[in-house]
């Protein structure tokens, strides 16, 4: 009798995934398990804490996917996440589009074939910073001309019609590719930060399971607040924190509660999310029913856009302290918002990216073409070397000990400190504010074979070759005490104790270290070592003098008024601004079309706006924040190529940062614009092994 109540008394956790969350088939025809319960993700019936990374297919080109993921994979992501933009496919009311960079079913494929699970972003609106937030525009139109059938988000019967055919649509695309198929889509969201009502969520769901989305688990974003109940268990509410957003309306440096990302806190809810159309006063506290589900985020600051009125420029500092401050807080899964970047689609008719000229979604003025989002690998892949690198060691901790960690509450929590179990974690870092602040993970009694770590003033790094690495902490002295014995460690050097064997590298070695089937490798070129098959390649890129002659055929007329746009921010330049820009023509004569797949122009200048334009074609442009602008070489080889810049007037009604406030302020009558150089980028791909 003893057995069997104790059977009836564990029976709720054991059927937790099942009873509790009302999701769906969680087993592969492999037998493998993915479940998710109170805590975080179960797999196989052990606990996990993956690692969620933004990348947007139709933002990226075709042949560069298995590429771009492997080095995601890299950088410790386990996990892809990936908008399905309506207008990208439907663009004409019956017309769809799956081909190329478009083709969802070899991009799901690919993650697949890599080993990479995938957590579909279907909309209906979708936001991702795209023209109407992926809502095509006939669509827009129909919920104009009848609102009682089409209005958008909502239950409208003629809405939902269309909804319903857009899903099917993803659908057909993805048959196949599912969990319970073999396949690696294990997810999809739901809309995406809509208040409700949850008859409307509801009816989403209901739409997707009909039609064949059976899978592990459903999400939506967990901001804003939900206006009247949720059926509880039958969607996950997933959070997020941003270091900046290009969204707000202030002129001012880190307003609002932006610092508040860099503290470790009760709630999981963030004020500072699209403020521009939720607003500044945003709640965040919780309901106790939204603490009973686990805490995920989705959209963790991995980089962040400049929009035309607010040239936020990313250090790429700001990444790992938000996580440190999420893991400390209680949450098992870091999710990135962007992780990679991308370019947006060409459309002759007007710019694929969200504008204050459209009637829905037109908040910001965005880039025509990039995407770039300073995350840790860029609109061409390139890595920011320092979000890309310390996330990677961060990331590499929990694949090593997260197992241990989503287990563990939240014992201590101050502003800057956290303990979870054998876990501390300190942040006292905050961008701009605080730059010279520091962001770690020490362990404070892990059980390591039969010692016990007791303290340590260095990161957990990993475990490999039999040996427990860890990172320096930059001007900590590099001690462990192992059962009571203090260990002074010299950097680089193995040492023993207590049975164990230790190792503290130092940051700069870190930065080269990946850890590849068990064990330790190290970058020759402090680039990015992924496995290609049996061979492991790294992937280094390298700035060199280019001798590209950039002749000026055009001087810039005086800087134009800036009008403000719909949303009282100031208005991006129109394509007859660029009639009277400062106009260069580039000579490339001296590159073939067989030698550019892998290299890039690093335009250097200084202005408000630059575009470039091959044969008269749109290929790229750039909102100035102090970075240089890329280009792709392979658009402009054979063609007559011309680069636009747009002077910058020191009135303009624009937020830029403290340095580059500085070079308006000093520039010759109050205007910027200058080309200063042009650079070759060039990515290198070395097969090590």
């Amino acid at each position: 009798m003893k057995k069997i109540l104790l059977l009836f008394a564990l029976l709720p956790q054991i059927l937790c995934a099942q009873t509790t969350f009302k999701f769906g088939t969680y087993t592969n025809p492999d037998g493998r398990i993915l479940q998710v319960d109170s805590r975080g993700f179960v797999f196989d019936n052990k606990p996990i804490i993956p690692v969620m990374g933004e990348i947007h297919y139709a933002r990226v080109p075709e042949q560069d996917w298995r590429r771009e993921i492997r080095k995601m994979k890299a950088g410790g992501i386990t996990v892809i996440a990936t908008y399905v933009f309506w207008i990208h496919h439907e663009y004409e009311e019956g017309h769809w589009d799956w081909s190329g960079n478009r083709n969802l079913h070899r991009f799901v494929e690919i993650c697949g074939e890599e080993g990479m699970p995938v957590v579909l972003r279907v909309g209906p609106f979708c936001h991702g910073e795209v023209y109407q937030g992926g809502f095509p525009t006939w669509m827009v139109q129909k919920s104009i001309d009848h609102p009682q059938q089409y209005k958008l988000r909502s239950t409208a019967p003629g809405f939902l019609a269309a909804t319903n055919r857009l899903y099917n649509n993803i659908f057909a695309q993805v048959n196949g590719l599912l969990w319970k198929d073999g396949g690696p889509i294990i997810g999809m969201q739901l809309e995406n930060e809509c208040r409700g009502p949850w008859t409307y969520y509801a009816a989403l769901k209901e739409m997707a399971l009909k039609i064949g989305f059976d899978l592990p688990f459903y999400t939506r974003t967990g901001w804003p607040k939900l206006n009247g109940k949720e059926v509880f268990g039958e969607i996950l509410p997933l959070y997020g924190d941003y270091a900046d957003g290009f969204w707000d309306r202030s002129m001012a440096d880190m307003p609002g509660d932006y610092p508040k990302a860099f503290i470790m806190k009760d709630t999981r809810l963030s004020a500072v999310i699209a403020t521009e159309s939720l607003g500044t006063n945003q709640s965040t506290e919780m309901e106790q029913s939204d603490l009973s589900y686990p805490y995920f985020t989705c959209e963790l600051g991995g980089g962040m856009m400049p929009a035309y009125h607010r040239r936020i420029n990313i250090s790429g500092r700001e990444m790992k302290p938000l996580a440190i401050c999420k893991l400390g807080s209680g949450s098992n899964l870091p999710g990135y918002y962007m992780y990679h970047g991308g370019t947006n689609p060409y459309n002759p008719q007007h710019t694929m990216a969200e504008t204050q000229a459209t009637s829905v979604t037109n908040y910001n003025d965005m880039p025509y073409m990039s995407y770039d989002f300073q995350c840790p690998l860029g609109e061409m892949g390139q890595p920011l070397d320092e979000s890309y690198h310390s996330g990677r060691l961060l990331h590499q901790m929990l694949a090593d000990w997260g197992d241990q960690l989503s287990q563990m509450d939240v014992d201590t929590l101050s502003d800057h400190y956290s303990r979870r179990g054998a876990f501390e974690f300190y942040n006292d870092y905050v961008r701009i504010l605080h730059e010279q602040g520091q962001s770690y993970c020490t362990f404070r009694g892990m059980k390591a074979g039969n010692a016990t770590i007791d303290w340590t003033t260095v990161e957990p790094f990993c475990q490999a070759d039999g040996t427990l690495y860890f990172i320096e902490i930059p001007g900590k002295k590099p001690q462990i005490s192992i059962n009571k014995k203090v260990y002074k460690a010299k950097l680089n050097k193995p040492f023993s104790a207590a049975g164990l064997t230790l190792c503290v590298l130092s940051k700069d070695k870190a930065y080269t270290a990946f850890k590849i089937d068990g064990q330790l490798h190290y970058a020759q070129h402090h680039g990015i070592l992924y496995k290609d098959g049996n061979t492991i390649v790294e992937e280094y890129w390298q700035t060199t003098p280019c001798d590209i002659k950039a002749t000026q055929t055009q001087s810039a007329a005086a800087p134009r008024k800036v009008q403000l746009g719909s949303q009282k921010v100031a208005a991006m330049p129109t394509n007859a601004d660029f009639e009277k820009a400062a106009i260069y023509a580039l000579d490339l004569t001296s590159f073939t079309s067989n030698d550019n797949a892998d290299q890039f122009l690093k335009i250097n200048y200084k202005g408000d706006v630059a575009r470039v334009y091959a044969n008269g074609k749109l290929v790229e442009d750039n909102f100035w924040n102090g970075k240089p602008m890329l280009v792709r070489l392979a658009d402009l080889i054979g063609k007559k190529v011309e680069l636009c810049i747009l002077p910058l007037a020191k009135d303009y009604p624009i937020y830029f940062q403290a340095p580059q406030r500085a070079e308006i302020e000093k520039a010759p009558n109050g205007i910027l614009l200058s080309l200063d150089s042009i650079e070759l980028l060039t990515r290198h791909t070395l097969r090590v092994h």
